[in-house]
C-alpha cells in the first residue's frame, strides 16, 4: 500500500472516500493476508519524523479496523523520486531505525523497502487437496 507523506495527500487518501482507504479495504477483501505500507513523497516533507509517525498511526488504526495486524505490517519512509530507502538505506531518515513485524513464523526486521518485500512469506499451496475451480 503506497501511501503520499506530502501535506493534504495523505489526509484526502485516508479520508471517508479516499482511495487509500479504498485499496486497503479491496486488498484485504480480496484475500490478501500480507501488507507492507510504503509512505512515498517523505522528500516533500523534508523527511520529517513527526509526520512518518503521525501517518504510522493513522493507518494502523485503520487497517486495524480493516483486519490486518499492524504488527504484522512493516513502515516504510521512501522517496521514489529519489530512489531513498528503497534498496539502500536513506542517509535522509538517520532517526528512522527501521521496522519490525510479527507473523506465526516469527519475527523479521529492516530498513529497507526491498528488505520488506524480501520478508513476505510465500502462501502455502495446498497440493494435497482437491483440485476446485469457481
Amino acid at each position: 500500500l503506497i501511501i503520499a507523506a506530502g501535506t493534504g495527500e495523505f489526509e484526502a487518501g485516508i479520508s471517508k472516500d479516499g482511495q487509500t482507504r479504498e485499496h486497503a479495504l479491496l486488498a484485504y477483501t480480496l484475500g490478501v493476508k500480507q501488507l507492507i505500507v510504503a509512505i512515498n513523497k517523505m522528500d516533500t516533507t523534508k523527511w520529517s519524523e513527526d509526520r512518518f509517525k503521525e501517518i504510522v498511526k493513522e493507518t494502523s488504526n485503520f487497517i486495524k479496523k480493516v483486519g490486518f495486524n499492524p504488527k504484522s505490517v512493516p513502515f516504510v519512509p521512501i522517496s521514489g523520486f529519489n530512489g531513498d530507502n528503497m534498496i539502500d538505506n536513506s542517509p535522509n531518515c538517520p532517526w528512522y531505525k527501521g521496522w519490525d513485524k510479527e507473523t506465526k513464523l516469527g519475527k523479521s526486521s529492516g530498513k529497507t523497502l526491498l528488505d520488506a518485500i524480501d520478508a513476505i512469506e510465500p502462501p502455502s499451496r495446498p497440493s494435497d487437496k482437491p483440485l476446485r475451480l469457481p
